[in-house]
């Protein structure tokens, strides 16, 4: 695997601050937020610099039921190409099911049984056929766990590499996470899967609220993360490693002491980290609930043929999800309370991205809280089925089915915004007020 060194994700809202950044040896990049033909100018003078740039992907959903959507991965390919990338990364997680057409807008995990391991392998396969460099894939953080697992996270990475060759991007701040929220040791997890395909590793902040870790990428890397990062160095050298950050961005010489402590980790190397593991075995015994319990080792079955399988991850997947969005009723064996956490944390994820995708929005409605309140409240009884852009019209289309907003300037601001990107009138009252009693019925 190519030696990468330290890096960050790269953002346009921090472009300036990463190219000024001292010692950057590589960026990441979101691959859907970036088009192949007019890369932005900052990523130009990286590239030109000699610092690489490699695409991670976010919305393939390798984890679930449906095969690899081939537009989604020409697209991703696309953007290997134009950077000269040495590979492409995505993730180990669902994002949608087709039956029905759902969206979770975030990543989701995939049970960890042999059925859903079946599936994740053939994606897998078509995906590294499909794409022009290799793949590798990150382990997710999860605020809850699947009733009926068959398998440990570390086997179910170890059979996946096994079954597929595909290169791991190892999380330390997910493996942290799911410590935290699934009683998942990290140590035990990197003990036991193959650190011989490493590609690179994660390294980010989060934030614990109630005995729940939320991955946030908005706050700085916490001792613990860093622990763990120590941990990993114990047992192999990385490739590369890259500090993630999504938002709330601090000021640039806190990013550049982010990477200094990243740095530090790494030059300490196997002798220098004992107390500092010690340290992190402590700092987390106040906080971890009851350790996971182990899945028996078992011999795996014979091959379950796939559309069987993919029938029945599928049907477990739209259950989830549809109650996760939709509301519908949650499937046995959930922690309910868990449950809830994600489902606030998927719509805040959705207003969040609305926001970003749409900034006129917030403003049209009055302002961050107007905006986040209505959103919410639209978000409780739609959802999402075609991607943020359309979640966005749709959300205008919503509020002027209702008459909203109140303000008639505002209401004329947002006609003509939804119609500028609609592409036609707004429905006539008499449509709104059928779609209305529609909705009610439904």
């Amino acid at each position: 695997m190519a030696h990468l060194g330290v890096g960050i994700g790269w953002r346009p809202e921090i472009a300036d601050a990463v190219e000024r950044l001292p010692g950057l040896d590589w960026v990441e990049v979101v691959a859907e937020n970036i088009c192949p033909g007019h890369l932005p100018a900052s990523l130009h003078r990286l590239l030109d610099r000699g610092v690489r740039v490699v695409p991670h992907g976010v919305s393939l959903g390798l984890g679930g039921a449906d095969r690899p959507d081939a537009g989604k991965l020409a697209a991703l390919g696309e953007r290997a190409v134009a950077l000269g990338a040495p590979l492409v990364t995505e993730h180990i997680a669902f994002v949608r099911t087709s039956s029905p057409a759902l969206e979770a807008g975030h990543l989701l995990p995939v049970p960890r049984t042999r059925d859903a391991l079946d599936v994740l392998c053939e994606n897998v396969r078509i995906a590294q056929d499909a794409l022009p460099v290799p793949l590798a894939l990150e382990n997710i953080a999860a605020l809850f766990s699947w009733p009926g697992e068959e398998l440990t996270e570390a086997r179910f990475l170890t059979e996946l590499v096994e079954r597929t060759g595909v290169r791991l991007l190892i999380d330390v701040a997910n493996l942290h996470t799911n410590r935290v929220n699934r009683g998942e040791d990290p140590a035990a997890v990197l003990d036991a899967i193959p650190l011989d395909a490493l590609a690179y590793v994660h390294v980010a902040g989060g934030v614990e609220r109630g005995g729940v870790w939320h991955d946030t990428h908005a706050h700085p890397v916490p001792p613990v993360v860093l622990d763990v990062l120590a941990e990993l160095r114990r047992r192999v050298e990385p490739a590369g490693v890259l500090l993630e950050r999504d938002d709330d961005f601090p000021p640039e010489g806190e990013l550049e002491g982010e990477l200094s402590a990243i740095r530090a980790v790494l030059d300490g190397g196997p002798a220098d980290l004992g107390a500092r593991t010690t340290r992190t075995t402590r700092s987390n015994s106040t906080t971890r609930p009851a350790p996971a319990q182990t899945p028996p080792a078992q011999t795996p079955p014979e091959q379950i043929p796939p559309e069987q399988a993919r029938t029945r991850v599928g049907l477990q997947q739209a259950a989830l999800l549809s109650a996760l969005v939709a509301g519908t009723p949650l499937p046995e064996g959930f922690d309910r309370q868990r449950i809830r956490v994600q489902g606030r944390a998927l719509a805040a994820k959705r207003a969040s991205v609305v926001a970003k995708v749409a900034p006129e929005l917030p403003a049209i409605l009055g302002g961050e809280d107007a905006y986040r309140t209505a959103f919410l409240g639209y978000a409780r009884h739609r959802p999402m089925t075609d991607g943020y852009r359309r979640d966005a019209l749709d959300f205008a289309e919503h509020l002027l089915i209702q008459d909203l907003p109140a303000d008639p300037a505002a209401r004329r601001r947002l006609t003509l915004w939804w119609r500028d990107r609609a592409g036609t009138r707004p429905p006539r009252r008499i449509v709104r007020w059928a779609r209305t009693l529609l909705g009610r019925a439904a």
